[in-house]
């Protein structure tokens, strides 16, 4: 049993030959019974380079999306050009009005597009709060309960709720991620980990019995993250012996680079083309 990871969408770009990088994240996975996308990243390179990697997005079972933001979604349209009645796993709040409050401005970074739009495209939307079992051994979290007292959300993001409520910070109740049996065992892929990849990894660990975590890939949202956040996060990667941890997206260049330096061997870039097999 194979089970094979490559990054689609995401900042960098892990090798040249035609390769594109843009804010975002995306993934492509496939296992012996299925193939699937987790994220679209903002809709500028994932069709590209999808091409450039051989990867045809026509052939995807589901689509599973990490939370409603617009450099997870925005790719979403051209998903559903390539497979025009598609699955669509998420959480029900995916589609909540979401801006950042940056530089003076407040900025719209909820999903691009409305759901009768996409739904027109061929969308078959499944959205649960509660874990999902998309194929097999192919799972999403579901909602991620908030435990910890370090991880906390970012102050600058607000949510607004159909009434008009506004929550700030935004809670992002509906930051899910995607888990994948191996043969090593589970593979854990982030989009932002806004729930705090601590929470996370405690919620799925009691979810699957403890079995244990092979690999961590993804965005980690350590870029905002303080020193005792930063500091408590690697003494739980530790704790589960992660052996694989292949950071994107959010988790900026400094903080990867610290992962680097103190993961050694277990750490790699999770770019556009890394690829990772088990």
């Amino acid at each position: 049993m194979t089970v094979r990871l490559t990054i689609l969408c995401e900042n960098t770009v892990a090798r040249p030959f035609g390769l594109l990088g843009e804010h975002g994240f995306s993934c492509y996975l496939e296992t012996p019974e299925g193939k699937y996308l987790f994220d679209t990243g903002q809709g500028q390179t994932l069709v590209p380079n999808a091409r450039t990697l051989g990867k045809n997005l026509a052939d995807i079972d589901a689509l599973l999306i990490s939370h409603g933001h617009y450099d997870h979604t925005g790719g979403l349209p051209q998903a559903l050009e390539a497979n025009n009645s598609l699955k669509v796993y998420g959480h029900p709040d995916i589609f909540t009005a979401r801006y950042w409050d940056i530089q003076d401005q407040r900025r719209y970074v909820g999903i691009p597009y409305q759901r009768d739009y996409l739904e027109s495209l061929g969308a078959h939307f499944c959205l649960q709060r509660e874990m999902q079992v998309i194929g097999p051994g192919v799972y999403l979290t579901g909602e991620i309960p908030r435990r910890t007292a370090f991880e906390k959300g970012d102050s600058q993001q607000l949510a607004v709720s159909p009434d008009g409520t506004i929550q700030q910070p935004d809670p992002v109740a509906d930051d899910l991620s995607m888990v994948v049996a191996s043969p090593k065992g589970l593979i854990l892929v982030l989009g932002c980990a806004h729930a705090g990849l601590v929470n996370i990894l405690q919620y799925v660990s009691e979810k699957f019995d403890g079995k244990r975590i092979y690999a961590v890939v993804g965005g980690t949202h350590l870029g905002f993250a303080g020193a005792e956040h930063f500091e408590e996060t690697l003494k739980v990667l530790d704790h589960f012996q992660i052996e694989k941890i292949g950071v994107s997206h959010c988790t900026g260049l400094p903080k990867a680079a610290q992962l680097a330096s103190r993961l050694g061997e277990r750490f790699f870039f999770a770019s556009v083309g890394t690829v990772l097999t088990v």
